[in-house]
């Protein structure tokens, strides 16, 4: 396979399970030296890249900590010494409730992790990038970053903050060689995806009616868009949110 991210160092953030586990994988495939970060640590991510010869380590984080980001990105550089990729991509669903309904514990559960997660880690990851002269910041936000979902009104809201915070960070650094972009998953079959049907009573097939491809999608499928944006080959894009859903918003 050809290896366009040899000698180039990806971070990816919610790397233990899901859409993160398959980017920080894929990124391991086409070269990268990847840091693998999650608040929770499965050793099936750091041990498929390294089984196929890739490099990899494991940085314990919660990102909705400072002190846990800064370490983070520092422990990347110490390891690898340099910062050229990163996919913001942890987040959590919290609980379903209508917006009257919504405790402030989910509220700031939510926000302090999908919103301000995704601020702190383009606070650290940034001035790295800034040194090298080029780099690539995607942030994981969502179909519910851009229309309404009944039923988790403070998800919806943190997904639509990525959003603004990527365009702000996409014209504040434009000039600089850094691009930031973010990607918005529709159906992925994921863990949180069992979760929230779960929650909410709803069937996975109800779920997947409102995906006019008729499916959903695979973990796979995200990180080749992220890891795109990423690329050389979408070098005139940033401050883009691209849609990847089976044609869920275009409804």
């Amino acid at each position: 396979m050809e290896k366009p991210y040899e000698n180039k160092v990806a971070l990816v953030t919610g790397a233990s399970f899901g859409i993160g586990r398959a980017t920080a994988i894929m990124f391991a495939q086409r070269g990268a030296k990847v840091a693998v970060a999650d608040w929770k640590e499965d050793p099936e991510t750091v041990n498929t890249i390294k089984a196929a010869g890739g490099e990899a380590i494991f940085i314990k984080c919660d990102v909705s900590k400072d002190a846990d980001v800064k370490n983070m990105v520092a422990e990347t550089v110490k390891t690898f010494g340099r910062l050229d990729y990163a996919f913001n991509n942890a987040g959590i669903e919290g609980e379903s409730a209508p917006t009257a309904d919504v405790t402030e514990e989910n509220f700031d559960k939510v926000i302090g992790i999908n919103l301000k997660g995704v601020w702190l880690c383009m606070k650290y990851e940034i001035p790295e990038m800034l040194k090298t002269g080029k780099g690539a910041i995607v942030n994981c936000s969502s179909i519910a970053g851009l229309i309404g979902f009944p039923g988790i009104p403070i998800y919806t809201a943190s997904k639509h903050g990525v959003i603004g915070l990527t365009k702000t960070a996409a014209l504040e650094y434009a000039k600089t060689g850094l691009r930031v972009n973010a990607v918005c998953p529709g159906v992925i079959q994921t863990a949180m995806i069992d979760r929230f049907v779960e929650k909410n009573r709803t069937t996975k097939e109800a779920m997947i009616s409102g995906e006019p491809i008729g499916r959903s999608g695979n973990p796979e499928e995200i990180a080749e868009a992220a890891i795109w944006l990423c690329s050389d080959a979408s070098s005139f894009t940033t401050g883009h949110a691209l849609v990847v859903d089976g044609g869920w918003v275009a409804q």
